[in-house]
């Protein structure tokens, strides 16, 4: 499992980039057309700040094995899918309802973190 956190990590490192200069470069008009380039910036934010998450959750899958690891990888993932898809949608296509998606996301951050929290207190890690 461990490898596989990797090669997702890996992806959506690549992917969060890539939409960041897409953002930067391609979406300028866009931008000074809907105001939403500040939305479309905290999605790449929060895209890669959980892609090295979801790293470091592919080291602690492999060091303490079980449920609570893998389920943060997994919230971490949802977390990148639900709330910065949401929000790059919102921003580049200008629809509001995307904002009533992006607090899936948000929870399953959170979820996210909770579970990484409670896989450290679970193998009492100093």
């Amino acid at each position: 499992m461990g490898r596989r956190l990797v090669m997702l990590a890996a992806f959506f490192g690549m992917l969060g980039v890539g939409m960041g200069a897409f953002g930067a470069h391609a979406l300028s008009m866009v931008f000074k057309a809907n105001g939403r380039e500040a939305t479309y910036q905290t999605a790449v934010q929060y895209h890669l700040i959980h892609t090295l998450a979801l790293l470091f959750v592919s080291s602690a899958v492999r060091r303490w094995p079980g449920r609570l690891a893998h389920a943060s990888g997994f919230f971490f993932t949802l977390g990148i899918i639900f709330f910065s898809g949401s929000l790059y949608i919102l921003a580049i296509f200008d629809l509001p309802v995307m904002g009533a998606v992006a607090p899936i996301g948000g929870v399953a951050f959170i979820l996210g973190w909770l579970l990484l929290g409670l896989t450290a207190w679970q193998n009492n890690i100093a």
